[in-house]
């Protein structure tokens, strides 16, 4: 039975066919009548060869080691991004002076902001559509329409590079909201942060900072590396190195009402406030760190008068921690008392209660590296004995 010829040796076999004819056609013009007998001593050389480069051809196709780790290294680079999950963290204000009211309606303050651990996770992808993005979170009462700062932040974004990306966008929310905590600002920016990266990085840190001002007066802090000395509405950033130990812990406590900015604000009166210079505190604590002379903020006063039930709450916490925080104060506009120093609230807190619906979480200070955004801490706490979470989605922009 006739066998067929592996594709090398056919190959050979018509190189040697063209050899002899060639040799032959050679020695009928040639003046010589030299002839030429083709023998196996002349194939091996050709077998040698070509199974040379048989073996140099496999190498080439199935190098594992070198190049496929090079094409599927370049094939990453190359691959547009599609999904990016990132860290929202919030942020404290160690001391808050309010020292003036504008023109425009806003007050002026002095503010040492300094982002802490505890934070969102945002989780975006690429949409398809062309025409709105749609926002899921898992918190009840949190809009998720167009009111809802991270769409405020996508729609600035591509107002002001003409981008056509639109997202779907997750937020898995556990900071509070109305604690003076800024987590809805820290969402604004994470969002213009990942809008950026999707689009290649074209907007630079500085430009997105500026253009976030329009939307909100806290988020541009947010752009800082995680401690800034901030002015103005708090749209004027003053980048500093964090003055405090990163390790430093500290526990927030919030109760279940809310403050309403509006309304503390309201019943702001100016020579009510602190006359303490506030560069004066910056420098305090730049150089001896946190104390509770230090920690002021004008917008207690008002608040404790929105929410006096927010009063009692600082005054047993200071009176019950029996020296084991370093300062005692409230956040923003409330409803927020942290106490920095330990990570455990106070005994009554359990015991009491009158506070079995607080928030209770414990957080560090934290800041980032050039060109990263903030990275999620390995651990967080924070519990809530509310019960009343589900999951909302919004089908239109």
């Amino acid at each position: 039975m006739a066998t067929a010829s592996p594709p090398f040796i056919s190959s050979l076999n018509f190189t040697c066919t063209s050899f002899k004819t060639s040799l032959t056609s050679s020695s009928s013009t040639s003046s010589s009548s030299a002839s030429f007998s083709f023998t196996t001593k002349h194939l091996r050389p050709l077998l040698s060869l070509s199974a040379k480069a048989s073996r140099k051809q496999v190498e080439i196709v199935f190098d594992p080691d070198e190049r496929l780790n090079k094409i599927g290294d370049d094939v990453d680079k190359e691959a547009p991004l599609s999904r990016l999950t990132l860290f929202s963290p919030c942020k404290i204000n160690v001391f808050l002076r309010i020292t003036g009211k504008r023109e425009d309606g806003f007050h002026d303050l002095a503010s040492l902001f300094h982002v802490i651990s505890l934070g969102d996770t945002i989780k975006f992808s690429l949409s398809p559509s062309k025409s709105k993005d749609r926002l899921s979170t898992n918190v009840a009462g949190v809009p998720v329409d167009a009111r809802n700062l991270i769409i405020k932040a996508l729609n600035l974004y591509r107002k002001k590079t003409g981008s056509n990306k639109f997202f779907w966008i997750h937020l898995d929310k556990k900071v509070p909201t109305g604690a003076g905590l800024g987590g809805g600002s820290g969402n604004a920016a994470t969002a213009l942060w990942a809008a950026n990266q999707f689009n290649g990085g074209v907007a630079t840190e500085k430009e997105l900072q500026d253009w976030s001002s329009e939307i909100g007066s806290d988020i541009p802090f947010f752009f800082s590396h995680g401690a800034a000395y901030c002015t103005g509405r708090g749209e004027i950033v003053q980048d500093l190195p964090s003055p405090f130990p990163l390790d430093l812990p500290m526990v927030l406590i919030k109760p279940r009402e809310a403050c309403s900015t509006a309304e503390v604000y309201k019943r702001l009166r100016l020579d009510q406030t602190s006359n303490i210079d506030p560069l004066t505190l910056l420098e305090n604590v730049t150089s001896n760190g946190v104390s509770q002379s230090i920690c002021v903020n004008d917008l207690e006063l008002p608040a404790f008068q929105v929410l006096p039930s927010l009063r009692r709450l600082k005054q047993r916490i200071i009176a019950s921690g029996r020296g084991e925080y370093d300062a005692v104060f409230m956040s923003g506009s409330g409803s927020t008392i942290v106490g920095i120093g330990s990570p455990d609230p106070p005994q009554f807190i359990y015991d009491d209660e009158a506070y079995k619906n607080v928030f209770l979480s414990e957080a560090n200070f934290m800041t980032r590296e050039d060109n990263e955004w903030y990275k999620e801490p390995a651990s967080a706490t924070a519990t809530t004995s509310s019960s009343d979470s589900r999951l909302e989605i919004s089908n239109e922009m």
